[in-house]
């Protein structure tokens, strides 16, 4: 048991951010699924620079929340410098952030209303034991969303 009495401490998770190649396009797909856009800016500079570890970043950056106000999404597309291509169908066991879960009422709907801006299920629909109704859908840029249903 460590007794060296702790100073710093997380307060809370402020956002996830997720680079994708196709601001328009990710900016649709979050909005249909119900995120709420909070705000966008183009972020570039020896600050950005420097928290980032690049040369010369100038990026465009999309804030969201859910609706509760509880999390928050930033969505950024990288301008410059150019960046090597990642794998948009890596499979859901490559090490690294790979999904993010959301839990929504009406499953389906959200599925069926998510094709159209390039969802497309990763496995199934399932039914998890008695407690949820469980899917992962890959969205823009290759960002797998796991969307749960509780089942009442």
């Amino acid at each position: 048991m460590n007794t060296t009495p702790q100073r710093g401490k997380i307060r809370r998770l402020e956002h996830i951010g997720v680079v994708v190649e196709d601001l328009a396009a990710a900016k649709a797909f979050f909005t249909e699924l119900g995120l709420e856009l909070e705000g966008e800016a183009t972020v570039e500079g020896p600050a950005v620079d420097r928290i980032t570890g690049l040369g010369g970043v100038r990026s465009d950056v999309a804030m969201f929340r859910t609706p509760d106000g509880q999390g928050c999404l930033e969505l950024c597309k990288y301008h410059a410098p150019s960046a090597p291509a990642g794998d948009p169908q890596a499979p859901a066991n490559t090490p690294g952030l790979r999904h993010l879960l959301f839990v929504v009422e009406e499953i389906d709907d959200i599925i069926s209303r998510l094709r159209p801006h390039g969802g497309e299920l990763v496995g199934e629909l399932v039914r998890y034991e008695n407690s949820y109704r469980l899917c992962y859908l890959r969205g823009p840029a290759g960002i797998i969303i796991e969307l749960a249903e509780e089942i009442r």
